[in-house]
């Protein structure tokens, strides 16, 4: 399974930070849905923190599910469960009608490189599926009163959109206005390593 493992770099450095932040935040019951989940590596880091509970990754891109599953097979840890198949843009997630009894939405690194849709589609499913006092966590770059943070945020959003014009860091209020609009709410912002922000909303 070695050669379907996917590395990327950026998790080695972020992960102790997130996984600080998400020992805070989130509920002490039920399992843990991840959205977008990449290369499997933060699911890997983050899992035993939360024994017994499970971690239930996700990605709609078959080489990350690839990946995922190897990295998986090839740990000890037993909450981790095999990745679904689940395009945060899409009306349905196909686990809606399942008792997974999923408490805690976790999306790292995915409104940047990923256009809007997919944004308001993570929101939809977190008012779906969270129950009332639920999180909703996110992690990325983002703009704030419109402008970026800091040059390094505006040269890394440059890049997003040289590849694709839907891509781009986006600002944070709008993230947090369509949140609210569905029934989660904004609790706190967290300012990270490498001008990023851990962003926590609670669903009503």
């Amino acid at each position: 399974m070695d050669n379907f493992k996917q590395y990327a770099p950026a998790t080695q450095r972020n992960r102790e930070h997130i996984l600080e932040v998400l020992l805070k935040v989130l509920p002490s019951s039920g399992n843990i849905l991840e959205i977008a989940s990449g290369t499997g590596e933060h699911s890997l880091f983050f899992a035993p923190a939360f024994r017994p509970r499970q971690w239930i990754p996700s990605d709609p891109n078959p080489t990350a599910r690839n990946s995922i599953e190897a990295w998986r097979q090839d740990s000890s840890i037993n909450n981790i469960q095999s990745p679904l198949n689940i395009n945060a843009a899409n009306s349905n997630w196909g686990i809606e009608e399942k008792e997974h009894n999923i408490t805690t939405i976790v999306n790292i690194n995915m409104i940047h490189i990923s256009p809007w849709s997919a944004c308001l589609g993570l929101m939809e499913g977190a008012k779906r599926i969270l129950p009332s006092k639920g999180i909703l966590y996110l992690y990325g770059p983002y703009k704030q009163g419109g402008k970026h943070t800091a040059p390094s945020n505006e040269s890394f959003d440059q890049s997003l959109r040289s590849q694709n014009l839907e891509w781009g860091v986006k600002n944070l209020e709008d993230v947090i206005k369509v949140a609210e609009e569905r029934g989660l709410l904004f609790q706190e912002k967290v300012e990270m390593p490498a001008n990023n922000l851990s962003v926590i909303f609670e669903k009503q």
